[in-house]
């Protein structure tokens, strides 16, 4: 991305303003039983500002970035706030501030990857899927990056830079099942940085696909659950799934003023007393987080948001916008995924915190039971009523693991689960892999401990 000292050009604010930069860079290789499927690299880039006058914003981005646009866009985006203030009258107010001054880099030292490297990486682990998976009737390989890189200045003095990277490659495998329909596994290996900091070489990854083939031969003999509410172990990525789309948009501020169920719940008992959820802003456990945000796009340092403690509800994420109207601390949660998109209240890492459980005694605790592993897909509305594919399980009989399990769906309330919650296993897996689509598609930090609770489980 073009460096360009953007306090040159805060001589053209006259109102609260915000002006950032912002570079995507995606790559996107898909490879389907041997052949590229998919072989992208794009970048978009571009500058835009926000400006506030008396309860209003006004916005203007451009994709040329240069001194005379930048002065442009500034200008432009006073005019509509302007506008709009003659307009629509609102009651003015002081936007809340938290000023910061950081730059966090994480790009790679690295030589980098070259396309063709990336493709040869994805064609020599499809050379081993066909020589040690034999039954199969379908592969799938992928390898996905998204650098993001932003400067922003704002009115109350803040400046920031980052550059946050992630990557992660994707192996999905199909055989044909008893009832001639194909039965799926699929697995994300992925980590925090550029491809060449994540990954080293192709055979790195063998044992952890041969994983997925002996899951997916279990689950080709696997069997269809009993419906209804029974004890389960949802593990991190499941665990994760609840808390972000569940839970995390029910008490994200903007939500909560459009009539979430979290709306009348501050400070009562929303989960067992087991359960503390935080939304991290940049790093947990002395460790940084999938998707670090050290200060969000209106220009707020970043600070962790004690959703639930101990089962109590203790706080929302918020804008500037929010944290006035609710007389709330600033949580920094204010994120754009384009150049060209107003930032909106948005996860950044949200889980439970560990418990002190083990795994394996979680299990133990269990007569008759599952234990669900690993989501497809998942939806949740403002009630905090949800329900999840489950690709991955196995049944729990007298404390021991049996059968593995057929694609099933899981449902309820997420509120009514968190309350059942009686053992949180004691460590943190995070999925550096995860999307929020509310209105702009966004990296999101999901995961968690494993936890056991009651969920209705859907059977054949």
């Amino acid at each position: 991305m073009e460096q360009i000292n953007l306090s040159d050009y805060a001589q053209y604010f006259t109102e609260y303003t915000e002006l950032r930069i912002q570079e995507n860079r995606e790559n996107l290789i898909v490879m389907v039983n041997g052949d590229l499927m998919r072989n992208e690299k794009v970048s978009n880039s571009g500058v835009s500002a926000r400006a506030y006058k008396n309860g209003v914003w006004g916005f203007a981005s451009d994709p040329e970035i240069n001194g005379n646009m930048l002065q442009e866009v500034v200008e432009s985006a006073t005019k509509n706030a302007q506008f709009l203030h003659q307009k629509i009258k609102k009651d003015p107010f002081q936007l809340a501030s938290r000023k910061a001054n950081e730059t966090h880099d994480f790009g790679s030292k690295k030589t980098k990857w070259s396309q063709k490297e990336m493709i040869e990486f994805l064609q020599t682990m499809d050379r081993y899927i066909i020589e040690n998976c034999k039954k199969l009737i379908s592969r799938t390989v992928v390898i996905q990056t998204l650098d993001m890189e932003k400067s922003l200045i704002t009115s109350d003095q803040t400046s920031s830079f980052s550059l946050i990277p992630r990557s992660f490659i994707v192996v999905e495998l199909a055989m044909a099942g008893k009832d001639t329909q194909p039965i799926k596994l699929y697995d994300i290996f992925d980590g925090f940085g550029q491809f060449e900091d994540v990954f080293t070489t192709p055979d790195a990854l063998f044992a952890k696909v041969d994983k997925v083939y002996e899951g997916l031969l279990k689950k080709v003999e696997g069997i269809y659950p009993d419906s209804g509410i029974h004890d389960c172990i949802l593990d991190a990525d499941l665990a994760g799934i609840l808390a972000h789309e569940a839970i995390g948009h029910t008490t994200e501020a903007d939500l909560v003023l459009a009539g979430s169920v979290a709306a009348n719940l501050m400070d009562q008992e929303v989960a067992s007393p087991l359960v503390t959820l935080v939304d991290f802003a940049h790093t947990a456990y002395g460790k940084t987080c999938p998707v670090p945000v050290y200060v969000d796009d209106e220009g707020v340092k970043a600070e962790d948001a004690m959703i639930i403690e101990k089962g109590i509800l203790k706080s929302y994420m918020h804008n500037k916008d929010s944290a006035q109207k609710f007389q709330m601390p600033l949580t920094g949660n204010a994120r754009a995924m384009q150049f060209y998109d107003e930032p909106l209240i948005r996860m950044r890492n949200t889980a439970i915190l560990p418990g002190k459980s083990q795994l394996k005694e979680m299990i133990a605790s269990i007569d008759d039971g599952y234990y669900l592993m690993k989501s497809r897909n998942g939806q949740a509305d403002s009630t905090s009523e949800f329900m999840f594919g489950v690709v991955q399980g196995y049944e729990v009989k007298n404390g021991k693991l049996g059968r593995a399990l057929k694609d099933i769906t899981i449902s309820g309330i997420a509120f009514d689960v968190l309350k059942s919650v009686s053992m949180i296993s004691d460590n943190l897996v995070w999925g550096n892999a995860g999307m929020c689509g509310k209105k702009q598609r966004i990296p999101v930090g999901m995961g968690g401990p494993a936890i056991k609770c009651k969920v209705n489980i859907g059977g054949k």
